[in-house]
């Protein structure tokens, strides 16, 4: 039997995310490079966030949740560096589920951490099967993309995934609107962070802080899992999170 995981009652609700109105039948093809700024509003939440959710989530699109007191962690999945491990330890102690985006590359190699994810509650996400551009393939290509790793996903861990980020954060109206005929909701982030470069990890300290500072009600926050910041900041992230009054 297929399964279709999904978050506890609470980040369940704040997830599903309402369609008003109908795309427009015309959708642009230009790329378009996602960022969620840096002006907030009375809330600490992005602007530039809150706006792609009015102009794109009637394609199912969004950079926040409708859940304002409720903080999102989602994890993008290119590669395993040796922290996933430890992230999921941390999640698993402090009673946290997560979104994890995968590429198809680390779905056939890091078998043993997918299922750890799936048995742990957690959701998987699609990230494309080769971590494409979506806006620089033609239609046929952008859905074999995506359901390339969606049906390989389903066959080989019996798991459905509902939830795509592309990948780069580079969209288009056009293939929004292909994931949205795909049955696919678009997540996007309202904080993320310079956290993806092994090479040049931000101190720990002042991305603990950041991360705080930013926090906002509705938030998806964006994480690599190879970022060994990442995975010495997370426990306290959640509890800074909490004593702020968000529920993680």
């Amino acid at each position: 039997m297929t399964k279709r995981r999904k978050f506890s009652a609470a980040a369940a609700m704040a997830l599903m995310l309402l369609i008003s109105g109908q795309p427009a039948a015309a959708a642009g093809s230009a790329a378009i490079g996602y960022g969620q700024g840096t002006a907030t509003d009375s809330d600490n939440r992005p602007c530039d966030a809150l706006g792609f959710d009015a102009q794109y989530s009637a394609y199912g699109a969004y950079a926040t949740t409708p859940d304002r007191d409720r903080i999102i962690l989602t994890f993008d999945q290119g590669y395993e560096n040796g922290y996933t491990s430890a992230i999921l330890d941390t999640l698993r102690e402090k009673g946290v589920t997560a979104i994890f985006f995968l590429t198809g590359d680390y779905a056939k190699k890091e078998t043993a951490l997918v299922k750890r994810m799936i048995d742990e509650g957690h959701v998987l996400g699609n990230h494309g099967m080769t971590h494409a551009s979506l806006p620089e393939l033609t239609e046929q290509e952008a859905v074999c993309e995506v359901m390339d790793l969606h049906e390989f996903v389903k066959d080989t861990y019996g798991y459905e995934m509902q939830y795509f980020r592309f990948p780069c954060g580079t969209y288009s109206e056009e293939r929004l609107k292909t994931l949205h005929e795909l049955g696919y909701k678009t997540l996007f982030w309202s904080y993320a962070y310079v956290d993806w470069q092994t090479d040049a990890q931000p101190d720990a300290a002042s991305a603990l802080e950041g991360l705080v500072k930013s926090a906002h009600g509705g938030e998806i926050l964006l994480l690599h899992s190879v970022s060994a910041t990442n995975a010495e900041i997370l426990g306290d992230a959640i509890d800074a999170f909490r004593s702020a009054g968000f529920t993680v």
